[in-house]
Order: structure tokens, then C-alpha cells, then sequence
């Protein structure tokens, strides 16, 4: 059984929240890409083995939004945690 640790309401069953899917920042002057960037941007994930950032909905709970760095083989989470502004690669030039 997976345990999230959600940041308000501690450590409670993942069947409590709802998977938002991989972190990935907004690419910087969004009107300058073109299309397949952006649908890059928009569809592609990273998919990687190891350890993964995402983001999680606590659904049946608070109803926070935050993200949560965990190993995608050994389903290990390392830390959870409420976003801020550069916490997490905020700024990068993604796509």
C-alpha cells in the first residue's frame, strides 16, 4: 500500500488522492514557440525510471494540490510538499 504524506492533513492511503501527473514548468514566452512545441509542452512526459516529481490532488481530504518527489520502481516517496515559486526548476526553458 502507497502512503502520501499530503502537507496539511500528514500521511493517509493514496486512495485518497487523485495523480495531476508529472511536474514540468511552463515554458518561458509561451507565444513565441510554435505548435509542436507546445504540444510537446502540453501531451509528452519524461515516462523515466527513478525518481520522479509530480503532482497530487488530496480528493478526499483538504483538496491541496502539491507535489511529491517518489522513485517510479520502488514506489519510495522521498518528500512532499506545497509548491512555490523556484522550489522545482520554476523558470527552466523546458521544451
Amino acid at each position: 500500500m502507497l502512503i502520501l504524506s499530503c502537507p496539511n492533513c500528514g500521511e493517509r492511503n493514496v486512495s485518497e488522492f487523485r495523480f495531476g501527473g508529472e511536474y514540468n514548468p511552463r515554458p518561458s514566452d509561451a507565444d513565441a514557440r510554435d505548435d509542436a512545441e507546445l504540444a510537446a509542452y502540453l501531451y509528452l512526459c519524461d515516462n523515466r525510471l527513478g525518481v520522479e516529481t509530480a503532482w497530487w490532488y488530496h480528493q478526499a481530504g483538504c483538496g491541496l494540490w502539491f507535489l511529491v518527489e517518489r522513485h517510479t520502481k520502488t514506489q519510495e516517496v522521498m518528500k512532499s510538499y506545497v509548491w512555490q515559486p523556484g522550489a522545482v526548476g520554476e523558470g527552466e526553458d523546458v521544451v
